[in-house]
């Protein structure tokens, strides 16, 4: 069985070109994915989806070709890799992101000029409404994990 990856979620501040944090983090050995903190409601949202698509390619049921497009598919609640995208995609002029980080220990953001800010994946009020989620039997973040989990009913 192989190796699990080991997934860590931060909040980064800071002007570096989105190009630039992919290619740091791979040179650092392993790979991540980078999303727009107003479509993260906690950081169990986005290790979940990890968790889901790396047991998707366990499974052989991904539906990309590779474990970050899978992992914005699930954290986007998308079938379709295109709207997945375009919903998780950081927006343009803004400096605030969150990174779901794989087989990296130390990010050394300070060599790309970031600052870490791991508030930027909490859940807010705010991010619940503009999510949709507004359920008063769970948390956002309970439910932005159980809307994760519902991708796997969609693949279907």
């Amino acid at each position: 069985m192989p190796q699990r990856m080991r997934f860590q979620v931060i909040g980064m501040r800071g002007g570096a070109a989105f190009e630039d944090m992919i290619s740091h983090f791979t040179s650092l050995g392993g790979d991540a994915v980078i999303v727009d903190p107003d479509m993260v409601a906690g950081k169990d949202h986005l290790l979940s989806a990890a968790m889901h698509a790396e047991r998707a390619f366990a499974e052989g049921t991904n539906r990309s070709k590779t474990l970050p497009t899978e992992i914005i598919i699930y954290s986007a609640w998308e079938r379709q890799i295109g709207k997945a995208m375009a919903k998780m995609r950081p927006k343009p002029g803004r400096d605030e992101y969150v990174a779901l980080l794989m087989d990296i220990d130390d990010p050394r953001l300070e060599d790309i000029g970031m600052e870490r800010d791991d508030s930027l994946a909490d859940a807010t009020p705010w991010k619940a409404e503009r999510l949709g989620l507004r359920s008063c039997f769970l948390s956002p973040e309970d439910q932005a994990v159980e809307n994760v989990a519902m991708v796997e009913l969609q693949k279907v």
